[in-house]
């Protein structure tokens, strides 16, 4: 995922450290073993009076929900030394109707698949790394179940800059399965290369197939502009047994303007072969707008276009302002249910209340230019005024 720029790790650090992580690092010692976690409700008040959707995460209209409670068990291979090869492993655990977006066809997926539950259970996170120090600059290989590499965004509630999402995000790969390789090629340049089983599926999964990715990381000398482009995922992108296989191309453009002023800007295009409408197929009750099983195979391809530009602001070392626009065209219905493109619009304010503690209050617009995708088909557009709070431990 991108990375905050540096001009905001004053911000950052606010953001990850906590008393009980330092204790159980300092308690481990040389072994550098990590246990911690957040627990994050949010509240919304919306002008939909059932459901949000295609507005992720908060998904159910004017509500207190428990968007996520998770607990990481991780340990990071030393990359500051040359002299050997390291391991480390992570282990993420999540509980709250955020799952509904990170769950892997494959590994407890019954949960929303078959039943549609609002609230489930997800190991988001399960993979082994091994540091290479004489592989160029050094390589990183991760195997197991990791988080999609592109995107300002991140499933992962503290690494986002406000608290809910593009409606480009939303729809586009959450996890992989499969091996991932990091090189460093040089101060400016590293590469990624991937095998994996294709977007939210297990490599058993009956809809799994192979696809590969390759992406650049480029970084200016000045640390003022960084590139992050490439392909995510591309081999036969043809849906299988009610499952999405997400095709993608996607790049991140960001731009430092001075110490309290920056942004970032993604743009991708996805495709896909023989999509249901809507995407993957729940086949549970109806809930919000979602469920009922599979929609009509639109055979040919189907594609959807994205973009988004984030602008923050640095008010002080603990709050920031955050501006984000966004827009999504899916011409065929294949990623939303509705044949539209889409804005929103979203003024966000960020405060960090202590190491322990972040609020992160919004007002969103969004509109749909060719259909009436809000409330289960009954509006065009919607307003939502939302907060989370994120309380680590």
């Amino acid at each position: 995922m991108a990375r905050v720029p540096a001009d905001w790790r004053s911000v950052q650090r606010i953001a990850q450290l906590s008393a009980f992580q330092c204790a159980v690092k300092d308690k481990l010692g040389k072994q550098n073993i990590l246990l911690y976690g957040w627990i994050n409700p949010s509240i919304n008040k919306s002008s939909s009076s059932y459901s949000n959707v295609p507005l992720s995460y908060d998904l159910a209209a004017n509500k207190v929900e428990l968007d996520q409670a998770v607990l990481v068990f991780e340990k990071q291979p030393d990359t500051t030394q040359t002299d050997h090869v390291d391991y480390g492993f992570r282990l993420l655990q999540l509980y709250g109707t955020n799952y509904r977006y990170t769950i892997m066809k494959g590994i407890l997926s019954d949960q929303l698949l078959k039943h549609n539950h609002l609230y489930g259970y997800d190991p988001v996170e399960m993979y082994g790394t091994v540091y290479y120090p004489h592989v160029a600059q050094g390589m990183v290989v991760r195997f197991g179940r990791y988080i999609s590499p592109p995107d300002i965004e991140a499933q992962l509630t503290p690494q986002n800059y406000m608290y809910s999402h593009s409606l480009m995000f939303s729809v586009d790969p959450y996890t992989f399965m499969g091996v991932n390789a990091m090189i460093r090629v040089s101060k400016q340049w590293e590469i990624m290369a991937q095998i994996h089983g294709g977007n939210d599926m297990a490599i058993w999964s009956d809809s799994a197939s192979p696809n590969v990715g390759l992406m650049a990381r480029w970084a200016s000398l000045d640390g003022r502009d960084g590139i992050w482009a490439g392909v995510n995922s591309i081999g036969v992108g043809k849906a299988r047994h009610e499952h999405d296989n997400l095709q993608q191309i996607v790049g991140t453009w960001g731009h430092k303007f001075n110490e309290k002023l920056h942004m970032m800007t993604e743009a991708y295009y996805m495709w896909e072969y023989d999509a249901p409408l809507g995407g993957t197929g729940i086949d549970g009750p109806p809930l919000l707008g979602t469920g009922g099983g599979t929609g009509p195979i639109m055979p040919g391809k189907s594609d959807a276009t994205g973009v988004v530009n984030y602008f923050q602001i640095l008010t002080s070392d603990k709050d920031y302002v955050s501006i984000r626009n966004d827009y999504l065209n899916d011409p065929r219905g294949y990623r939303t249910g509705y044949k539209t493109a889409y804005s929103s619009h979203t003024l966000g304010y960020v405060r960090f209340l202590s190491p322990m503690i972040t609020v992160r209050p919004e007002l969103r617009y969004e509109h749909a230019y060719g259909a009436t995708p809000y409330d289960v088909g009954a509006r065009r557009d919607q307003w939502t005024l939302a907060a989370d709070i994120i309380i680590r431990f």
